[in-house]
């Protein structure tokens, strides 16, 4: 199995088994750093940060996102670049998993004033981040 792939089923599955835990084992507030961070659940009906569109839109815009991404993963040459598109793949379709029977994503960890978040949303950010510091490498070494 390519690391794209593999990548993207790890990241898959271990959004929707710490959704399944938070969502059945998660009943009030757990702090762990007082109240500045700790676990806490929340719904999200909308993408990023809360932002929410009309329902349809909003399906669209995810769907051709997804797209997008999965055409550029194609062209990933490198293994980081591989494990990046896998984990942002992944996050992406835990993230839709958790939103096919309600419309909304199962969001539980709080820090600060950041907006509540999920490992999905984790491996989407880790992902672009990895992508990022990609780009900054090829730039820096020509």
């Amino acid at each position: 199995m390519c690391v794209l792939t593999l990548t993207a089923v790890l990241s898959f599955t271990i959004s929707l088994l710490a959704k399944f835990a938070a969502d059945h084992l998660l009943i009030a507030r757990i702090p762990v750093f007082g109240s500045f961070a700790g676990l806490q659940i929340a719904e999200n009906s909308g993408v990023a940060f809360s932002i929410t569109f009309p329902w349809k839109l909003q399906n669209i815009l995810i769907g051709l996102a997804l797209l997008c991404i999965a055409v550029a993963a194609t062209k990933a040459r490198t293994k980081a670049g591989k494990i990046a598109f896998g984990m942002i793949i992944g996050g992406a379709a835990g993230n839709i998993a958790d939103r096919i029977n309600d419309g909304k994503v199962t969001d539980f960890f709080q820090a600060g004033s950041f907006p509540i978040f999920n490992v999905a949303d984790s491996f989407i950010t880790v992902g672009v981040f990895l992508l990022l510091l990609e780009m900054i490498w090829r730039w820096w070494n020509g």
